[in-house]
C-alpha cells in the first residue's frame, strides 16, 4: 500500500522549508521510525521518518527545492518488512563493501563525481554514517588513514597538491535557510527599529567567590548540575524586568505589549547559525534548573534537535560573546523583543577602589533597546540594576 509521505506542518512563523538530506533512495529498504528526509526550516532541520517498513517508492521533491507546509514529498510503499530487515544483514555480511555501497546523499554523490574523490575516503557524519554534501566539502584528499604505509614504501613519492601554486582559489556555496532568516533578522532590527546601545561594567569577583565555595555542592545537590555564570545573569536579568517593564515589553502595531512573565531567551552558537532558545517563566525557575536548562538546550541546538517551540516567542535575550574571547560588543535586537542584554569575556584590570588600585575582574556588559519605546534613563538604570544585583549575589536572593 502506498503512503504519501508529508512535510510537517509549519507553524505561522514558518512560510516554508527546504529539503536538506534525502538518508534514503528510492528503492531502498527502510524500517519503521528511520530517518527518511531532513527538512530545513529557517529556524531548525525538522526529520521525516518512515510510518511503517517498507521502501521508498519515488522521491518527488529533490534535495534543494523548496516545500510547503504538508506537502507531499515522496511516496512510500508499505509492507516490504522482509528487505528491509534483510538489509542490516547483508550489511554486517560484507563490512568492507565497495564505494557503491556506502551511504551517501545525492547532493554528495554528485560532488564526489564533479571533484572525483573516491567515496570510500570520506567519512560521513550523518546519521547512520551517511555522507553528506558537507562531507565531501570538508573532506581533505591529503589526510588519510592509509597514508602511513604508503608513505612507508614510498618515501619519495610527491605530495598530490590540489590547488596550483598562486592560483586564487574562490567557492561559491549556497546561503542555508538558517543563515538567511538570520540575515533577514539583522536587516529587520537594523531598518525597523530604533536602536540605541549602553554600556557598564561589572565586578564579577563576588560571584566567582560564590561559585568557587559552592559549586561542588551545589553539582552535588542538583545531580551533576554544574553551577555557572549565566544562572546568575538570568535570575539579575529576570528582577531587573519586573523593576523596567518596558524593557521587557514589545511594540505591535501602535500598541505596546506589556508582558507579566519573563520569557528569556539564551543565545547558543552552533555551526549552522546563532539560534535562541528560550527560557519559559525564567522568573520562576531555580538557579539550578537554569542551568540544567541552559545546558540542555546547549546540546540539543549541537545536534540539531532544538524544536521550534523552543525558540518561539521571548521576551528579552542575554547573549555571552566573552565565550569567544570578545571584549565589548553591540548586540543586535531579537525583534519585536526591545532590549538584549549582551556579556563579554572576564579580564583583570587596575581599579580603583577605596582611594587604592587594586586588581579585579572585570565584565563590560552592553544593553541594545529600542529607544521608541525604552527611555536612556530607563535602559541606564536598568543595565545598573544588573550590575547592582552581580556585584551582591545575596540581593538576587533577597529581591532587593
Amino acid at each position: 500500500m502506498s503512503i504519501e509521505i508529508k512535510a510537517p506542518t509549519f507553524p505561522e512563523s514558518v512560510a516554508d522549508g527546504s529539503i536538506a538530506t534525502w538518508h534514503k533512495q528510492v528503492g531502498e529498504a527502510v524500517l519503521r521510525d528511520e530517518p527518511l528526509v531532513d527538512i530545513e526550516t529557517d529556524k531548525v532541520v525538522l526529520e521525516v521518518v518512515a510510518p511503517a517498513d517498507g521502501v521508498l517508492k519515488e522521491i518527488l521533491k529533490p534535495e534543494g527545492e523548496t516545500v510547503l507546509s504538508d506537502e507531499v514529498v515522496a511516496l512510500f510503499e508499505e509492507g516490504a518488512a522482509a528487505s528491509a530487515a534483510s538489509a542490516p544483514a547483508e550489511a554486517e555480511a560484507a563490512p568492507a563493501a565497495s564505494a557503491q555501497d556506502l551511504k551517501i546523499s545525492p547532493a554528495a554523490r554528485k560532488m564526489l563525481e564533479e571533484k572525483g574523490i573516491d567515496a570510500a575516503a570520506v567519512t560521513g557524519t550523518g546519521k547512520g554514517g551517511v555522507i553528506t554534501k558537507e562531507d565531501v566539502v570538508n573532506h581533505k584528499p591529503a589526510v588519510s588513514t592509509s597514508a602511513p604505509s604508503a608513505a612507508a614504501a614510498k618515501p619519495s613519492a610527491p605530495v598530490a597538491v590540489d590547488v596550483p601554486a598562486g592560483e586564487r582559489v574562490e567557492k561559491r556555496v549556497p546561503m542555508t535557510r538558517l543563515r538567511k532568516r538570520i540575515a533577514e533578522r539583522l536587516l529587520e532590527a537594523t531598518h525597523t527599529t530604533a536602536m540605541l546601545t549602553t554600556f557598564n561594567e561589572v565586578n564579577m569577583k563576588p560571584v566567582m567567590d560564590l561559585r568557587s565555595q559552592y559549586k561542588d555542592l551545589f553539582e552535588k545537590s542538583h545531580n551533576g548540575t554544574r553551577l555557572g555564570f549565566m544562572g546568575f545573569f538570568v535570575k539579575a536579568a529576570c528582577e531587573a524586568l519586573k523593576r523596567f517593564p518596558a524593557v521587557n515589553a514589545s511594540i505591535d502595531g501602535d500598541d505596546v505589549v506589556y508582558h507579566g512573565f519573563q520569557d528569556v531567551g539564551v543565545a547558543v552558537s552552533t555551526e549552522k547559525g546563532l539560534v535562541v532558545p528560550v527560557l519559559r517563566d525564567a522568573e520562576n525557575m531555580s538557579m539550578a534548573k537554569i542551568e540544567e536548562k541552559i545546558r540542555e538546550y546547549g546540546l540539543r541546538a549541537k545536534d540539531g534537535k532544538l524544536s521550534m517551540e523552543d525558540m518561539t516567542g521571548g521576551t528579552f535575550t542575554i547573549t555571552n560573546g566573552g565565550v569567544f574571547g570578545s571584549l565589548l560588543s553591540t548586540p543586535i535586537l531579537n525583534p519585536p523583543q526591545t532590549a538584549i542584554l549582551g556579556m563579554h569575556k572576564i579580564q583583570d584590570r587596575p581599579m580603583a577602589v577605596n582611594g587604592e588600585v587594586v586588581i579585579l575582574p572585570m565584565m563590560y556588559l552592553a544593553l541594545s533597546y529600542d529607544h521608541r519605546l525604552v527611555d536612556g534613563k530607563d535602559a541606564v538604570q536598568f543595565l545598573v540594576a544588573i550590575k547592582d544585583l552581580i556585584e551582591d549575589p545575596a540581593r538576587i536572593l533577597l529581591e532587593v
